[in-house]
């Protein structure tokens, strides 16, 4: 969440997310028109870029050089590109190819996987364990979890009743969220084993479609934005397991029994019940559009980001300790010249007919502190961290710089 790319059609931009009060701009490009998936390797040159002009091919490029590494094509339109320090991951509606992104040598194809018509998958930004994440049905809420790395199936995860909406890992890979199309629920599970460990509830009251998924750097939240004006953020906490023990009241003689009762319900009952509500919210101005959300840490503080269709970045202060309704404090403008609009909460601009945004919020933040992981635009890796040079081999990937890459999580 350090650096914001989205795809127009005239091209695609790139933007660097180290401040609130100004949006850098890092690097523009018109070579290539009507981009609907760009994918920039973190913090590095490295960049994917899929045009509606050729939906089969992928091209790779150095942008900083201005260069082309190398370009592929395959038998279908490309829906999506997933990509960290090991693995380049390529899906179809109906197979996946996955590349070692230090040559860009095909590995593995993963063939006849069930219809996928979003391209929807999610890989594990560490690449230590590039576990990858699919629908292992078409019909019901299955996921496939696959490790990149031995290029082996994991196993299968059992997570919703309908189909899947939404995939997201935490920074580590050691969790996986989802939710389904009905949006109702989000889950969390452990990687690799794929126990459950929490239940959201979004809302009863409507069915949604969740558009984007993401956790925070430290895996304290949990955000999901979805075609509807509300944004929700969860914490992942026990309260259960942390609680001090309960004066003897009326009330919490209640609660215990209550608590208890859950165990003879049906599961599906019980579960609702322990189920956690939204920790924070965001009431966006306007509904119906696709928009990417992202938790980040800006300026030392936590910030949500939501991304619009129309080509504006909102970013709101999150309370981590009370959570709450987040404040809007700045809004800009990813499709005009640069310069940034004024904060004006309802001064939205209306949709420019011409664009279309496929932003992508890369998983890399600000540290704030020094247990938090995180990306910087002029390096890439942590203060006094030296990347090995034997972590990317020679080849046609290869930049330049090794401090462009993001730094190995220990």
């Amino acid at each position: 969440c350090s650096s914001l790319a989205i795809g127009t059609t005239t091209g695609y931009r790139l933007f660097s997310l180290s401040s609130v009060e100004q949006l850098d701009q890092v690097h523009e490009s018109n070579e290539i028109p009507d981009v609907y998936i760009v994918e920039r390797l973190f913090s590095s040159s490295l960049v994917v870029v899929v045009s509606h002009a050729k939906p089969q091919q992928m091209n790779v490029y150095h942008f900083k050089k201005g260069t082309e590494i190398c370009n592929y094509s395959y038998s279908s339109n490309i829906l999506s590109i997933r990509l960290n320090r090991q693995r380049l991951v390529v899906c179809l509606e109906e197979s996946i190819y996955i590349h070692n992104i230090k040559d860009m040598k095909l590995l593995k194809t993963i063939m006849d996987t069930p219809p996928n018509t979003t391209g929807l998958c999610a890989l594990s930004i560490n690449h230590a364990n590039s576990y990858l994440a699919y629908p292992g049905s078409a019909s019901s809420g299955e996921i496939c979890l696959y490790d990149g790395n031995t290029l082996k199936t994991a196993c299968t995860i059992p997570a919703h009743d309908g189909p899947l909406a939404a995939l997201t890992f935490n920074s580590t890979g050691s969790k996986l969220a989802s939710a389904s199309e009905k949006g109702t629920v989000i889950r969390v599970f452990s990687i690799p084993g794929g126990q459950k460990l929490y239940e959201f509830r979004r809302g009863m009251k409507r069915y949604v479609n969740i558009s984007s998924l993401v956790f925070s750097m430290d895996s304290q939240f949990l955000c999901a934005s979805s075609n509807t004006e509300t944004v929700h953020v969860f914490k992942l906490e026990h309260l259960t397991d942390s609680r001090p023990e309960e004066p003897p009241t009326w009330s919490g003689y209640m609660g215990k029994m209550f608590q208890a009762a859950t165990n003879y319900l049906p599961a599906q009952v019980s579960g609702m019940m322990n189920q956690d509500r939204a920790f924070a919210t965001v009431r966006l101005n306007i509904s119906g559009q696709r928009n990417i959300c992202a938790l980040s840490t800006i300026q030392k503080l936590p910030r949500l980001l939501v991304t619009t269709s129309d080509g504006h970045l909102y970013i709101y202060n999150l309370d981590p300790q009370d959570g709450g309704e987040c404040v809007l404090i700045k809004k800009h403008s990813l499709l005009g010249s640069g310069k940034m609009e004024e904060n004006k909460e309802n001064n939205l601009q209306p949709p420019l007919p011409q664009s279309y945004a496929a932003t992508v919020a890369r998983q890399s933040t600000v540290p704030s502190t020094s247990t938090m992981p995180g990306y910087s635009e002029d390096g890439g890796a942590l203060r006094g961290e030296v990347i090995p040079e034997h972590e990317f081999a020679t080849g046609p990937v290869c930049l330049d710089d090794e401090n462009e890459f993001p730094p190995v999580s220990i």
